[in-house]
């Protein structure tokens, strides 16, 4: 090996070590080299004045005002949670598609480069939030427990206020994981996410930077102490702690089912370094081809639990061709369909019993008789319609239509039906359903705006000849599925022509059972002292 390539190497190497163990406030790329680094005690001391100051500022001083302040700040971390797996079930999805076009020698086209610079604009963004919340709390570590009445902390708060924090901070951990790091075994991919770009106001070395704060020994440490902290914690106050649906037993889920969970917390620092000096030298120096072993293995290894994270088993509907055979005998046009997934992360975020809901559009022959096979907006989807994609959802990767086979990976289902209308009105609801394909996911859950949608929207949007109810959610309009819902119940103007609990078919006063359902969820929900978020 030559001197020069001995001496890349070894810059290599101590630019690891560097990224290892300290915070990095930035990276200079024309020199190949970190920037200034502040001092562990400098940037610890920033850290624990921000934390203060935020206790006193957004958390008031009372046990009821500190149990407020982070319910709400709970519930405006929960979109940035959903934000998370859409951008990185997106990210995968372009990753793949430019890595094929590059293995078959084709240039980055205009629309690819675009693409990644409105990737890394997101993420930044997005991470900068995450990166905020993982922040706010941690000096609560710090606390003596003497000192937790006088600034309106209970032993309970102070530890959710550290789940907060720390999910914020496995979640940023998790987007690096399963999301940017395939991007850095490709060194094409890599060196073009590493140069500025003022057009989009992209600093120099951005995907370096996230990296090596990825890698920092005093970020995971920090982590692990949050770790330990919570898991202690957890035990002791095992007796006096509620299972709230929109607070606790949402933050437990999402730090004990991240991905980064365990690796954070078992791996020491030297286990670290070793496996990651070569992965930071090809991130700092472009070096090394590929990332071996410890880069794309390791992210193919862990991509199926990104999936885990929303989806612990399938839903006991799910194969079912019988259920899928006697509903589609039974689903007319314009049927509303709410469902529940108790085994997915994302049912935790929502009040009430229904986490989802969605609008069948009918097949071929009922668009017909409704005059409206040849409307153009009708034939745009007219393959996928008669290819049985009937259904029209919210999803976080955007409004799409699906089959039924696709939308029973869940265990309960309800079939609402509206009362006998005009066949044109019927029509509209159709048309007005179909309008919404292809529109992104509206993660501020905001049901007074067109341009962005979320499940129970898409039917508010589409059924717009109901009187839907709404309740306000961070200030703004917002409508459940269980809202949905409850325009089946008292007389309301929808109808419950099936449904399935637990996998099976309710066949006896279907109605009463579907009451029954909610009302034991709201009388749940009332016991835990409320919470949630929504879909």
């Amino acid at each position: 090996m030559g001197a020069h390539s001995s001496r890349s190497m070894m810059a290599a190497a101590l630019v690891a070590f560097s990224s290892l163990i300290c915070v990095v406030p930035g990276v200079s790329a024309a020199r190949g080299r970190m920037g200034p680094v502040p001092s562990a005690s400098t940037e610890a001391a920033r850290r624990y004045d921000l934390c203060r100051k935020h206790l006193a500022s957004a958390h008031g001083g009372t046990p009821q005002a500190v149990g407020e302040s982070l319910a709400e700040e709970v519930r405006s971390f929960q979109p940035l949670v959903e934000r998370s797996l859409a951008y990185r079930a997106e990210t995968i999805r372009v990753a793949d598609r430019l890595k094929a076009e590059i293995r078959e020698g084709k240039p980055l086209s205009g629309r690819d480069l675009d693409t990644l610079n409105n990737g890394v604009v997101a993420h930044l963004a997005l991470r900068a939030k995450l990166y905020e919340i993982a922040q706010a709390h941690e000096c609560w570590l710090d606390l003596a427990e003497a000192s937790l009445p006088a600034l309106g902390l209970t032993r309970e708060t102070r530890l959710k206020g550290v789940m907060l924090s720390l999910s914020a901070a496995l979640t940023l951990y998790d987007n690096y994981l399963l999301a940017i790091s395939v991007y850095e075994e490709d060194g094409k991919l890599r060196r073009f996410l590493n140069h500025r770009d003022s057009g989009y106001q992209i600093g120099r070395a951005e995907l370096a930077k996230v990296t090596a704060q990825y890698n920092c020994v005093e970020n995971r440490e920090r982590v692990r102490r949050a770790i330990r902290f919570w898991e202690r914690e957890r035990e002791r106050l095992s007796d006096t702690l509620q299972e709230d649906p929109g607070g606790d037993a949402y933050l437990a889920l999402l730090i004990s089912q991240s991905p980064s969970y365990n690796a954070v917390r078992g791996l020491s620092p030297i286990t670290l370094l070793a496996r990651n000096l070569d992965f930071l030298g090809a991130v700092t120096h472009d070096t090394l081809a590929s990332l071996g072993s410890e880069g794309v293995n390791l992210f193919s290894m862990l991509f199926g639990n990104t999936i885990g994270l929303v989806e612990s088993r399938k839903g006991k509907l799910y194969g079912r061709a019988d259920v899928a055979e006697a509903l589609r005998a039974r689903l007319r046009a314009g049927d509303i369909l709410v469902e529940k997934t108790p085994f997915r992360l994302s049912d935790k975020l929502i009040p009430g019993y229904w986490g989802h809901a969605a609008v069948w559009v009918g097949a071929e022959e009922e668009l017909m008789d409704l005059g409206i096979w040849r409307d153009p907006l009708v034939q745009k989807h007219a393959r996928e319609i008669h290819e049985g994609r009937r259904i029209v959802e919210a999803l976080r990767s955007g409004v799409e239509l699906n089959t039924l086979d696709h939308f029973l990976n869940i265990d309960d289902l309800a079939v609402l039906r509206g009362p006998p209308i005009r066949r044109d009105d019927l029509a509209k609801v159709v048309i007005r359903a179909l309008r919404q394909v292809g529109k992104s996911y509206d993660f501020n859950f905001d049901a007074e705006t067109t341009d962005r949608i979320f499940c129970s929207k898409l039917v508010y949007l589409s059924h717009s000849e109901i009187d839907w109810p709404t309740a306000k959610a961070l200030g703004r309009s917002t409508v459940s599925p269980d809202d949905v819902a409850s325009k089946a119940l008292h007389g309301g103007p929808l109808e419950v022509v099936a449904l399935f609990h637990d996998g099976e078919a309710v066949r006896e006063d279907p109605a009463g059972r579907f009451a029954g359902l909610m009302a034991d969820a709201r009388g749940e929900a009332s016991r835990r002292g409320g919470g949630g978020g929504n879909e």
